[in-house]
């Protein structure tokens, strides 16, 4: 694992295998490091480069006869990594993701939340359905999370962070799909990888019960096999103090007050941050930490991300394995794999909880929970076949 420093890269020096240079000797890196991310701004005054435009993977099916004509390797180049930022709350992740990929001319996607998921395709928030619920079904998001971590005795918490990792999951899987299709890097704020650093913390402060934190682990280890690590994780890393200072200041509803901003969980996630994540994903990925007490300017880690050069492993090393394929048809079928697939995938994330029975809802439960969502607008068919709801010309759609 390498540490950056944002404000002491300022002459040339050698650590590992990563070389420091100044802005003055970056075009000599870039021209012999030509595998390189490289930024907008370096792009400008070169001539375009001659690929296939993207490819419309959310409204075609990649198949066979597609890809005779439509090879994956045709559209990829060096900036189509994937790129995940990490760090405590409040350190600023999706501020620094975005304008991230607004520099290097990727695609940023934001951290799924819960929240979002309560609100069906047709804009209607089931939430508003609660009063019809059992205890055990009512809906529980990010501000009940903050509010009442100890809901049922933390039931409610432990299937609040499997939703979670589920919601990353799927993520992670449409970023590597974007990536494929249309040969777009990807900037994400945070990953499925880390997921497990808020369940280990929630174990250490007594939310959830070591039974809960050893099935989330198999959940896990069940699901992540499947999917290709990122190329570069970008570590913000702050003190707890400024921490707490930042989530004071943002004022979230129940957040400053909350069990999940104490110093004890705070620590907690910082330590698993460091000794459970980037211990093992650094060795499979390239790792930028920062010191993000006070945020620097996004140009330098910019800069930073375009001396990695991802291209200097063999066959044989660890780093970059998941991105490195046999042959044009082995990376034409895992693109049709994370993109038209996803439901396989996501199904290795239910592992049955028959040693975990505190995050099991009951069978009475769950009955009215089917009979009450299938009565919420829209929410009887798939999208486009509810009459209800306008959808016409159901008795000529196919799919």
């Amino acid at each position: 694992m390498v540490f950056f420093s944002s404000c002491r890269v300022s002459s040339p020096k050698l650590c590992g295998s990563v070389i420091f240079v100044t802005k003055k000797q970056q075009q000599c890196v870039i021209t012999i490091a030509n595998r390189c991310i490289t930024s907008k701004a370096m792009r400008e005054g070169l001539p375009p480069v001659d690929k296939p435009p993207p490819f419309p993977y959310k409204e075609k099916r990649y198949n066979f006869f597609r890809a005779l004509f439509d090879p994956t390797t045709s559209r990829l180049d060096e900036n189509s990594k994937l790129i995940v930022v990490e760090g405590p709350p409040a350190a600023g992740k999706g501020v620094l993701a975005k304008e991230l990929a607004d520099d290097l001319g990727m695609a940023y996607f934001p951290s799924p939340t819960v929240a979002e998921n309560y609100i069906n395709d047709y804009g209607y928030d089931v939430r508003q359905l609660d009063d019809q619920l059992p205890e055990s079904c009512k809906s529980y998001d990010e501000n009940d999370f903050l509010k009442d971590p100890m809901r049922l005795n933390g039931s409610k918490a432990a299937r609040f962070q499997l939703s979670k990792l589920a919601l990353r999951y799927k993520c992670y899987l449409e970023a590597l799909a974007h990536i494929l299709n249309t040969g777009q890097g990807v900037v994400m704020d945070r990953s499925p990888y880390s997921d497990l650093v808020y369940i280990t913390a929630m174990a250490e402060v007594g939310i959830v019960s070591k039974n809960v934190y050893n099935y989330y682990h198999s959940v896990r280890n069940n699901a992540l096999f499947a999917l290709w690590r990122p190329h570069l994780v970008i570590y913000l890393d702050v003190p707890i103090a400024e921490t707490k200072r930042k989530i004071e200041a943002r004022n979230r509803p129940y957040e400053k007050d909350s069990k999940m901003a104490t110093p004890e969980y705070l620590q907690s996630l910082v330590d698993s941050y460091k000794k459970d994540f980037l211990k093992d994903i650094s060795t499979h990925a390239e790792v930028l930490v920062y010191d993000w007490t006070k945020p620097a300017n996004t140009e330098i880690v910019v800069e930073d991300i375009e001396r990695v050069n991802f291209d200097q492993y063999g066959v044989y090393d660890a780093k970059m394995k998941d991105w490195r394929c046999y042959d044009k048809w082995d990376w034409n079928n895992n693109r049709q794999v994370f993109t038209h697939s996803q439901h396989y995938l996501l199904a290795h994330l239910n592992v049955p909880p028959v040693r975990c029975p505190e995050i099991v809802i009951s069978g009475t439960d769950n009955k009215i929970l089917e009979t009450v969502m299938e009565e919420a607008p829209g929410n009887k068919y798939a999208k486009g076949f509810n009459a209800e709801m306008g959808d016409k010309g159901i008795l000529f759609k196919l799919s």
